[in-house]
C-alpha cells in the first residue's frame, strides 16, 4: 500500500538538467496518482483539507461510509509523503496507522470493479465483518451478495453471527479445505505410485494378449455378426426388386462403399499393407490344363553319349 521511499537526486540548478531516470520515475508517480484520482476522486482535483474533512466525516458513519473514508485515505496516501500521511492519519483523523491500512485495503477490495456494485449489499454486514471477509475471493463475495454462499454460509447467516463466530467459521472452512486438498494430493500420489508399481510388475506380453483376447471376444465378434447380416439385408432388397421392380442397387453399392472407406481409413492411419490373397487353386484338384499336360521328349546330347562310351 505504502509508496516506497525513493533516493533523492541532486539537480544542478545552474543548468536545470533533470536526470533521465528521475524524469521517468516522476512521470510514473504522476500517472499512478492520476489513476487513483480517476478511480476514487469523483472527478475533483486533489485538495488535502477537503480530503481530510471527508475522511473524518465518513469514519463516523456506517460500513459503507467506512469504505468511502478508505478511498480518501488511499488518495492521501498517493499524494502525500509518507511522514505527512502518518501525521494526518494520527493527528488529524485520530487513527492508528494499522487501522488506516485496514480501511484502505477494505476500500481497494470492496470498491474494485468486481465488487463495487455489491458494496452496498455487503456493507449491511457492518465494518468488522467486512474486515473478516477481506481475505475471501472477489468472485465468491460477489456470489454471496447475489444469494449464494461462502464457506457454507448465506448473507443472512453471516448477518446473524457475531464477528467471533464468523471468524471461527471462516478459519474452520479454510482448514477443512486445506485438509481436503492435502488428502486429495496424497490419494493422487498413492494412485500414481500404484500405477507405476503395476506397470513395473505386470508382464507386457500378458497385457497385450489380454487386449487381443478382449477385442476378439467383443468387437471382432460384433463386426463379424454385422458383416454376416449384410447379405441377408441385400437379399431382402433383391426380393423387393423382383417383386415390385424397385432397384436398390444404389443403396447397396453405397453401403459397401462406406464400409470399404472406413476400412481404407484405418489402413491408411496405421500404414497397414494390403494382404495379397494366396493362390489356393492347387488345392481344388488338377485343372484341365494339368490333365492335358505331356512330358516333353528328352533328347540325348553328344556329350552324354561320349561319356557313356567311355564307361
Amino acid at each position: 500500500m505504502a509508496r516506497k521511499p525513493t533516493e533523492l537526486q541532486v539537480i544542478d540548478t545552474a543548468d536545470g538538467v533533470i536526470p533521465d531516470n528521475l524524469s521517468i520515475e516522476l512521470n510514473e508517480i504522476t500517472q499512478h496518482r492520476l489513476a487513483i484520482m480517476e478511480q476514487f476522486g469523483e472527478g475533483l482535483p486533489y485538495e488535502r483539507a477537503r480530503i481530510v474533512h471527508e475522511a473524518r466525516f465518513y469514519m463516523a458513519q456506517s460500513a459503507e461510509a467506512m469504505l468511502e473514508a478508505g478511498k480518501r485515505l488511499v488518495i492521501l496516501k498517493e499524494n502525500e509523503a509518507h511522514g505527512d500521511f502518518i501525521e494526518i492519519v494520527e493527528s488529524q483523523l485520530g487513527l492508528h496507522e494499522r487501522a488506516a491500512q485496514r480501511m484502505m485495503k477494505a476500500s481497494l477490495k470492496y470498491m474494485s470493479p468486481k465488487l463495487e456494485s455489491k458494496a452496498t449489499t455487503l456493507s449491511a454486514l457492518g465494518k468488522s465483518k467486512l474486515f473478516e471477509l477481506m481475505t475471501e475471493d472477489d468472485e465468491e463475495l460477489a456470489e454471496l451478495a447475489e444469494g449464494s454462499t461462502i464457506a457454507g454460509m448465506t448473507l443472512d447467516d453471516i448477518d446473524r453471527m457475531s464477528v467471533r463466530e464468523l471468524r471461527k467459521a471462516l478459519r474452520e472452512s479454510k482448514e477443512d479445505l486445506a485438509a481436503s486438498r492435502k488428502l486429495n494430493a496424497e490419494k493422487s500420489q498413492e494412485i500414481n505410485e500404484l500405477k507405476e508399481t503395476q506397470f513395473r510388475t505386470v508382464d507386457p506380453d500378458g497385457v497385450i494378449q489380454k487386449w487381443i483376447h478382449d477385442f476378439g471376444e467383443e468387437h471382432e465378434k460384433f463386426l463379424r455378426t454385422f458383416i454376416s447380416t449384410v447379405p441377408f439385408f441385400f437379399q431382402k432388397l433383391e426380393d423387393d426388386y423382383n417383386n415390385r421392380g424397385i432397384n436398390h442397387m444404389g443403396l447397396m453399392a453405397g453401403l459397401l462403399h462406406d464400409i470399404e472407406r472406413e476400412i481404407a481409413s484405418v489402413r491408411a492411419q496405421f500404414d497397414i499393407p494390403e494382404l495379397n490373397t494366396p493362390d489356393t487353386s492347387w488345392n481344388d484338384g488338377p485343372s484341365e490344363e494339368d490333365e492335358n499336360f505331356q512330358m516333353p521328349e528328352l533328347k540325348t546330347t553328344t556329350r552324354s553319349l561320349e561319356v557313356s562310351d567311355d564307361n
